[in-house]
């Protein structure tokens, strides 16, 4: 029984992505490949490929570059070629033609002119199977199909010659598509790459854009870095086929192009980390290149979709790809191996210089990880050279995660264990005590890690800046303590109070930015602030209640100010140290208790501890020697004393004094770690 086909239904049901316009005009060059193969003329072979503009160049005058590139109307493609002989019409005429199957194709090549051209015309002069020379022109379009169809003979033929016309470039197509000669030409070759580096080799195939003539040939040499190098592969009976390239484009990245009947189908780029050392552009061995790999097969060929634009090998429940074994994972795992035995001298530098890049960023920045780096796959470490500090501290910070991860589960499954051998369950309770110990280590220098880069920041923040002028205290108040916020909403971890004093992270209260009247250790009804409060959020105090053993309770009030300020002066919005001792006196007088609600004896006469954080400026030594009759430290960037009248002990520490002592007290653990002194 004879079935119908309608070519608009099988148009519908056929796809061509928006992203691979120009795969009509790659289909019809390799149709011409095809015929000239076919005409065994490759020697002498020729296509010529034409872009024909929506406005083009009449009058044969220069032309601005930047009007060059008007809208693409069609492409001419011209070849001498075999032509349209008898057997190549009737293929042409039957849908999901069998006639070139063994050379891979599928028979909708013509379908993909359609989906992006609205009209197609036909020209070819040949020689038949008679052997008389024939001329054949026809129209083929989705409305029509072939029509209009004309055969005449030639009195004489000095040359095959057929012209495919691809006419009305649909808009959703030609927007898509890229408008260079040049740009169109490198795409072209890029697909057809394989027929260059085969035995032997591709026709000439020039591309004319107007004025602009490209040699596809001159092309290839251009983009060449040497001879291609064959390998090959098994996946069970299956046999694959590589070609290693070395390319000279500085633009293109490394990638495996799955190919099918001499056709690349799809690129997919070597991501970082699929390759051991390969990081981009390979420049090794007196040699800069950019590496890619045609990957060919039978087995592709058979299963590539009628589109040419991927591969059915996804599809594990179909009986012939599952009793074979092979899916595209497999390929891609093999593949990949391949790739890395045949550039493994080229990369063995880099490997090296990726390997010196972990160990000196470990060692110097990140000592953290130096506890579990024996744990981490050895491919891992032949990182990208170039990595950033960010990059790399993410990608560690991830093989962490994963070691703390596969702990955790292989602690379940010791517990969960049936004991046969007390020996061997003792060795393995060793191990994995040993990995538990590697990953504490590794906790503690995060936390020490963690107070070097704050130390650091605090020492940057107290710098002048560019502009001329110091960091505004917020910024400073933040390292400190996380603004507007008590111990009831932040998490210790989150305050950096040590860089004050190692005994505030004791505390029973603990208010930031926060009114009198909002706390609950006073009753003290006060909305006071400091006065420069509504424009400057820092001349409000980090506020500390120390204690829970009643009656050993103790206050500790903070102040920060903006680095370098020279306006001190009398009065609590003026003179921080009268600003602190305010505050201590309105807490006491509020019937202080603990965060509970539990009442404190005595708590008018709850030790107070004031510490001021600013800069000496002139004003400020004023007021610390002759108003407040403070003494001057050693070193000269601070003030202390004790005012018994208010049972208050008061520091007044320079930002300089602030960073110096808090790397003293640090130091010991930074020079364990080996971390920087800077």
């Amino acid at each position: 029984m004879a079935l119908n086909t309608s070519l608009q239904g099988r148009l519908r049901n056929t796809t061509l992505p928006y992203s691979q316009s120009l795969m009509p005009l790659f289909e019809a060059v390799v149709n011409s490949i095809h015929a000239i193969d076919e005409a065994k003329n490759l020697a002498t072979g020729k296509i010529e490929i034409e872009i024909i503009r929506k406005i083009q160049n009449t009058l044969n005058v220069a032309i601005p570059q930047e009007e060059k590139f008007t809208p693409i109307y069609g492409f001419k493609i011209i070849d001498n070629g075999i032509g349209f002989t008898k057997n190549n019409m009737m293929s042409f005429e039957t849908l999901d033609s069998e006639y070139k199957a063994s050379q891979g194709c599928r028979g909708i090549g013509r379908l993909m002119w359609l989906k992006a051209f609205t009209n197609v015309s036909v020209y070819s002069e040949f020689i038949d199977e008679n052997h008389n020379p024939k001329l054949k022109t026809f129209l083929f379009n989705a409305k029509n199909g072939v029509y209009r169809l004309e055969e005449k003979n030639l009195a004489v033929l000095h040359e095959n010659k057929t012209i495919i016309t691809l006419e009305e470039f649909i808009d959703k197509y030609e927007k898509r598509a890229p408008k260079s000669c040049i740009n169109i030409a490198e795409s072209l070759l890029e697909h057809c790459l394989w027929y260059f580096v085969r035995e032997n080799g591709a026709p000439n195939i020039f591309i004319k854009d107007q004025e602009d003539t490209i040699n596809l040939n001159d092309l290839f040499e251009q983009h060449m870095y040497g001879a291609a190098s064959t390998d090959s592969f098994k996946i069970g009976e299956v046999e694959f086929e590589l070609l290693h390239i070395k390319l000279k484009s500085k633009t293109k990245q490394s990638c495996i192009a799955w190919c099918a009947a001499g056709r690349v189908v799809k690129e997919e780029n070597i991501t970082a980390g699929k390759i051991p050392g390969l990081h981009g552009r390979i420049q090794a061995k007196g040699e800069d290149f950019t590496y890619c790999c045609y990957l060919t097969s039978k087995f592709l060929d058979e299963n590539v979709r009628p589109e040419r634009i991927d591969f059915n090998l996804s599809n594990l429940n179909d009986e012939d790809l599952y009793a074979t074994g092979i899916t595209e994972l497999k390929i891609r795992e093999v593949t990949y191996s391949k790739i890395s035995t045949y550039l493994n001298e080229y990369l063995n530098e880099s490997k090296e210089l990726g390997k010196k890049r972990v160990n000196d960023f470990v060692s110097k920045k990140a000592p953290r990880y130096r506890s579990i780096l024996k744990y981490i796959p050895e491919p891992l470490f032949f990182v990208n050279p170039e990595i950033s500090d960010k990059d790399l501290d993410l990608l560690l910070h991830k093989q962490l995660s994963e070691v703390e991860n596969n702990v955790l589960a292989e602690g379940h499954e010791i517990l969960n264990k049936t004991i046969n051998n007390k020996n061997e369950y003792e060795t393995e309770i060793t191990k994995y005590m040993e990995k538990i110990d590697d990953i504490k280590k590794s906790d503690l220098a995060g936390y020490v890690c963690n107070r070097k880069v704050i130390l650091d920041i605090l020492e940057k923040a107290i710098q002048r800046g560019p502009d001329g002028k110091y960091a505004r205290e917020d910024l400073i108040h933040q390292l400190i303590m996380p603004m507007r916020k008590t111990s009831e909403e932040v998490l210790l971890e989150h305050c950096n109070l040590w860089l004050i004093d190692e005994r505030l992270a004791f505390h029973d209260f603990l208010a930031s930015d926060k009114t009198l009247n909002s706390m609950p250790i006073t009753d003290n009804q006060e909305n006071k602030e400091p006065d420069l409060c509504a424009l400057n959020v820092y001349d409000e105090p980090l506020l500390v209640a120390e204690g829970k053993k009643l009656p050993l309770a103790t206050l500790t009030i903070i102040e920060i100010k903006r680095p370098m300020r020279n306006d001190i002066s009398s009065g609590e919005d003026k003179d921080p140290v009268e600003q602190v001792f305010g505050y201590l006196k309105r807490i006491r007088n509020g019937n202080t208790t603990t965060a509970s609600g539990r009442p404190i004896p005595d708590s008018k006469d709850i030790p107070g501890f004031c510490y001021v954080i600013c800069d000496l400026t002139p004003s400020m030594k004023e007021r610390c020697r002759d108003v407040h009759d403070l003494t001057e430290t050693e070193d000269k960037l601070g003030f202390f004393g004790y005012k018994k009248n208010i049972n208050c002990y008061i520091e007044v520490i320079s930002f300089d004094r602030l960073v110096n002592s808090a790397k003293e007290r640090n130091r010991a653990f930074f020079d364990k770690l080996g971390l920087p002194s800077n």
